[in-house]
């Protein structure tokens, strides 16, 4: 598994992810193509197995008011076959990592159970 911070040659395999991995909600890849076509600041990355984007993790701004206050985690998604071995917990640990995200206050936004 290798991870790279999410690039323009990404985002159409990783909405395909996110669709696929939240069926029946068009939610999160709606949000995250919002997002690009806005130019709004996120940090993102996709994991690749095989040069296939097997899960994506993305934060963007949080805000106070006008101000800053540091970074939302979400949506964060593991293609279905790969649930349960791992690549979710190595994506997000690898994230943590960043200079960028560790040095900010992070809000956590989806199913507590899921971040278990």
């Amino acid at each position: 598994m290798k991870i790279q911070q999410v690039t323009a040659e990404h985002h159409a395999r990783v909405y395909a992810l996110l669709r696929a991995a939240f069926r029946g909600s068009d939610y999160e890849a709606t949000l995250v193509q919002l997002l690009h076509a806005h130019a709004k600041p996120l940090q993102e990355w996709v994991a690749l197995h095989t040069n296939k984007v097997i899960a994506y993790v993305a934060f963007s701004r949080a805000f106070q008011g006008n101000a800053v206050c540091g970074w939302h985690l979400a949506p964060m998604a593991v293609t279905p076959e790969f649930h349960k071995q791992g690549v979710g917990s190595e994506l997000l640990r690898f994230a943590l990592r960043q200079e960028v995200i560790k040095s900010e206050t992070l809000f956590v936004l989806g199913a507590p159970a899921y971040y278990r």
